[in-house]
């Protein structure tokens, strides 16, 4: 399969909300039926934020991850002040028929790579502390853990990689 790295198009709202409805309460999943929200996706869609890894065969969206600008993240304490201005990658989820295919991994690549066009040093990440797969995952990236933090009711591991 071919996959190509994409904004998600705004027409979409639905698919993407729905992708990640599905994903809400799989296996060590953090989210829940009010988060992510429609208001999450248009917001994202709003700052030409939201970016999905699309079947090239299909058109199907396998998955979806934003580049989000969150307040309360970006002022926690933790962050490397010589690699700001940085941005927290959030929203991160994979079609479940999709999952176990590298995608997730695909989609942390071209996002990175869009955070380097865009010129920001770093990426910031919270990992929910139950969420096994994440955490394996973003090992492959070599991120450093540089903190720990609690927000919107979980505790989150916060991971920094210099890009």
């Amino acid at each position: 399969m071919a996959f190509v790295f994409e904004h998600v198009k705004e027409s979409e709202a639905d698919e993407v909300l729905a992708l990640y409805c599905s994903l809400v309460g799989t296996p060590f999943c953090a989210w829940t039926a009010d988060y992510p929200a429609r208001s999450d996706v248009e917001f994202d869609l709003s700052r030409n934020a939201l970016f999905c890894l699309r079947d090239e065969e299909t058109g199907e969206i396998a998955g979806a991850i934003s580049i989000d600008q969150d307040p309360k993240v970006e002022s926690l304490t933790c962050w490397t002040p010589e690699l700001q201005p940085g941005r927290e990658l959030s929203r991160l989820g994979v079609r479940e028929a999709y999952q176990n295919q590298g995608i997730a991994r695909k989609l942390m690549a071209g996002a990175m790579e869009e955070l380097r066009r865009q010129g920001f040093k770093s990426v910031h990440i919270l990992v929910a502390k139950e969420n096994k797969k994440a955490l394996a995952s973003y090992k492959v990236f070599e991120y450093e853990t540089v903190g720990e933090c609690f927000l919107h009711e979980h505790d989150y591991w916060c991971y920094e990689k210099a890009l």
